[in-house]
């Protein structure tokens, strides 16, 4: 018989008293609230104290959390990641490291992106499964993952990371070449044999890539329906479309992708395209405001991004403006890992109400992987995947960028971090041993 892992052995009933709660369904807070989930990790209330099952007597054998006045929300998502390479270091040159300082590398930021709140990360491109399954079977503590393993791009394009003699920089880890139809069906087949969740498409050129630019067109747009129709037969798996340049745009949604990835030149058109199919739009916005450093960025990067800058903050805040379905993502890899909640300061910037920018970041989010019915809100019958977090992010939504702030993470019902000792003991509610 296997084990149970150390996480299985320690989950308890959990009670979070004394806090705001922000439920990430959009609806007004609710002061002096109440969260309580049961052993199997499962929310059965959320809401008024008032209302609540009482914490003593035989109502409740579990733990309980005195969030002291701070707010609790769900636990929140980033849906475009690369937790298989480090901050500012070129995806094509892992290929040269060893793969043992690869993966505890990579375990150490998905424990950064842990404890900066985020509980359920969608990895967009170089992230093995063994990391899902690892997280899944307790081995690790990080974000439960989606990833697609690797990027589907055609030759030159901007997932291609190989040499002109052929080369690959990345090992093998970052992309699948497709250069016609059925060439793009076959990669499709490759990456979910691989076990991918689901698959990332290059539909426009990009910034970090040397060959080509934004605007340049990536898959043609029936090489995009092959994908997709692929996908199809295979379960229905979800498209994302690395998509910058509107004409790449406008092929990923016609091709029936599921979400545009950075879609810095959305036009109108493409907006309202977008959401008479229902696709997503992940911003990325966090590497637009990382900060452009010629000094430390390769040329051809450093033109890319001073001439895209304000033509992404421009259409992205009509995008907001105009109610486009917006996920949060941060890109993480090209910005600072550990910091992902930088990334709804940027879209408040950028006009989104901070509790708009919370549901984008939970419930949206929660919608885009197809998991609404099990995470990004507290509600009965969701996991309990929650966040408290210092101050009133509804007032100020940079404190929830500090994950300084972030004071106590659960997961599935698992306490994965608590640095104020909010839960400072294994005794139960009512005090029963």
């Amino acid at each position: 018989m296997t084990e149970p892992t150390t996480s299985e052995t320690t989950r308890t009933a959990l009670r979070v008293e004394n806090a705001t709660l922000v439920d990430g369904t959009g609806a007004a807070p609710i002061a002096d609230a109440v969260v309580i989930a049961d052993a199997g990790g499962t929310i059965t209330y959320a809401g008024p104290a008032a209302t609540a099952p009482p914490a003593s007597g035989d109502a409740f054998t579990g733990r309980v959390i005195d969030a002291g006045g701070r707010t609790v929300l769900p636990g929140f998502f980033d849906c475009h990641t690369h937790l298989a390479y480090a901050h500012a270091s070129p995806p094509g040159r892992r290929g040269e490291l060893d793969p043992v300082l690869v993966t505890f590398d990579t375990a150490t930021r998905m424990r950064q992106t842990l404890d900066a709140g985020i509980t359920t990360a969608r990895d967009l491109g170089g992230l093995a499964t063994g990391y899902r399954t690892a997280v899944e079977t307790g081995r690790i503590e990080g974000p439960r993952l989606h990833t697609a393993v690797r990027i589907i791009s055609h030759t030159g394009g901007h997932a291609d990371v190989r040499l002109p003699d052929g080369t690959d920089l990345s090992g093998g880890e970052m992309s699948e070449l497709a250069d016609t139809e059925d060439e793009a069906r076959l990669a499709v087949r490759k990456v979910l044999r691989a076990g991918a969740d689901l698959v990332k498409i290059c539909a426009t050129g990009g910034m970090g890539s040397p060959y080509d630019q934004p605007d340049d067109e990536g898959l043609l747009e029936e090489e995009i329906r092959a994908v997709v129709d692929e996908c199809r037969r295979h379960g229905g798996k979800p498209v994302a479309a690395h998509a910058q340049g509107n004409a790449g745009i406008l092929n990923a949604i016609r091709g029936g992708v599921t979400s545009i990835e950075h879609g810095y030149g959305l036009d109108d058109r493409a907006l309202e395209m977008a959401g008479e199919r229902g696709v997503f739009v992940v911003p990325t916005l966090s590497t637009v405001y990382a900060g452009i450093n010629k000094a430390t960025m390769e040329h051809y990067h450093y033109e890319k991004k001073v001439r895209w800058s304000g033509i992404t903050k421009e259409n992205i805040s009509r995008a907001i403006e105009q109610g486009a379905k917006i996920a949060l993502g941060t890109d993480a890899a090209v910005c600072p890992h550990g910091q992902n909640l930088m990334e709804l300061s940027y879209l408040v910037d950028l006009g989104m109400d901070p509790m708009d920018a919370i549901v984008a970041g939970t419930r949206t989010a929660a919608e885009l992987l197809g998991v609404a019915d099990r995470l990004g809100t507290l509600a009965p019958g969701r996991v309990a995947d929650l966040v408290i977090c210092e101050g009133d992010p509804l007032a100020d939504i940079g404190v929830l960028g500090d994950p300084a702030n972030v004071v106590c993470v659960v997961q599935d019902g698992h306490v994965r971090k608590d640095t104020k000792g909010l839960l400072p003991s294994a005794t139960p509610a009512g005090g029963r041993p």
